[in-house]
């Protein structure tokens, strides 16, 4: 059943922010747990922790952390749509973030990207259009999506990408 989620979680970027990494909308898990990626079977947090070397940060301070020291800015690209539980497939009445927001105050982002093909989509429809600026493409570390990335492929092209 379709439900209008307004999004509620705020960016998480610094001036010294190098990577902009969007998803499409926090799922019902994260918007519970308060923080991004908050389902516990989500690999992105194991998927950042591999590729910069960290300890698996558990707490949300943690998890800036490894966030603020290796450059990397968090948001999404929706701030309203209407979802189906976390299905991306079912998203309606899409309206963007500002993420021109975090692109004048962090102005050392240098490379953004979208985690899943509805955030990719969204955000070349959306996004950029009002930035000027391409996002590549990072598939989604969602639970969903272990078939076709197990977390070694996964963990390999996020390393390719992130330690550019």
């Amino acid at each position: 059943m379709q439900k209008l989620i307004r999004h509620t979680l705020p960016p998480v970027y610094d001036a010294g922010s190098r990577i902009l990494i969007l998803g499409t909308m926090p799922s019902p898990a994260s918007r519970a747990y308060g923080f991004y990626y908050g389902h516990p079977q989500n690999r992105f947090w194991r998927i950042l922790s591999a590729v910069f070397d960290e300890p698996y940060p558990v707490s949300v301070e943690d998890k800036k952390k490894v966030c603020h020291v290796h450059g990397i800015a968090l948001w999404d690209v929706l701030s309203v749509c209407s979802i189906d539980g976390a299905s991306d497939a079912s998203i309606r009445d899409a309206e963007p973030n500002d993420i021109g927001l975090i692109l004048r105050k962090a102005p050392g982002i240098r490379r953004i990207y979208t985690t899943g093909k509805k955030a990719a989509e969204l955000y070349k429809k959306l996004v950029q259009p009002a930035t000027d600026r391409s996002a590549a493409y990072l598939p989604s570390t969602s639970p969903a999506n272990q078939g076709r990335w197990p977390f070694e492929k996964l963990l390999e092209l996020y390393r390719k990408e992130l330690l550019k």
